[in-house]
C-alpha cells in the first residue's frame, strides 16, 4: 500500500480507490458510454492521480482534484486517435437505486428511468457532463463551474438547454 502526505494528512491510493472509485467510474461512463473503456479510463485515472499526488495543494477538497483530473482525461480521450479510430460496441446503462414498492411501479420506475438515462447518454458531452455532474454527483453550480474551467452562467445555461432537450425528447416518445 503506497501512501502519500497531502498537507498534514496521510493518504494511502487505496482508500481514494475505494473511497471514489466507483463514483469515478460512473463519471468517466457518462462521458464514454462504454464498460470496457470505463474501466481502462478509470485505471488510468488512478494512476494518474498516485503519480500526481505530490501536485495536490489543497486548495479545494481532494475529491475535487480527482474529478478535474477525471473530467481532463475523459475529455482528452474523446479527441484522441483511439477513440476516433476504434469502435467498441456495447449496450449499457447506468444502475440506478430503486426505491422500494410494488413490483409494478418498480418495473414502470425502472423503465422511466433507463428511458432518461438513454435520453441523457444521448446528449452532447457539453450538456451531459453538466446533468451528470449536478444531477447524479450533486455538485452545485459554483463547483461544476470550477470543474470545467466555465462561468456560473455558462453552465445553468447549459443545465438548462440540456434539462430542455431532454423533455422535447421525452415528449416525443
Amino acid at each position: 500500500m503506497q501512501e502519500d502526505v497531502v498537507g498534514e494528512m496521510v493518504i494511502s491510493i487505496d482508500d481514494i480507490i475505494d473511497q471514489y472509485g466507483e463514483d469515478v467510474w460512473k463519471l468517466v461512463f457518462s462521458y464514454v458510454q462504454q464498460e470496457a473503456v470505463a474501466d481502462d479510463l478509470t485505471q488510468d485515472i488512478f494512476i494518474k492521480v498516485y503519480k500526481k499526488m505530490h501536485t495536490y495543494q489543497g486548495s479545494s477538497t481532494i475529491r475535487t482534484w480527482i474529478w478535474k483530473i477525471a473530467i481532463n482525461h475523459c475529455k482528452d480521450y474523446l479527441k484522441s486517435w483511439y477513440k476516433r479510430n476504434v469502435q467498441v460496441q456495447e449496450d449499457w446503462v447506468f444502475q440506478s437505486l430503486r426505491s422500494e414498492g410494488s413490483i409494478e411501479h418498480q418495473i414502470v420506475q425502472n423503465d422511466e428511468d433507463q428511458k432518461l438515462e438513454q435520453e441523457v447518454l444521448l446528449l452532447p458531452v457539453k450538456y451531459r457532463e453538466v446533468i451528470y455532474l449536478f444531477y447524479y454527483e450533486e455538485q452545485s453550480v459554483k463547483d461544476i463551474s470550477l470543474l470545467l474551467q466555465l462561468k456560473e452562467n455558462t453552465v445553468k445555461t447549459r443545465l438548462r438547454r440540456a434539462k430542455q432537450l431532454l423533455k422535447e425528447r421525452l415528449v416525443e416518445e
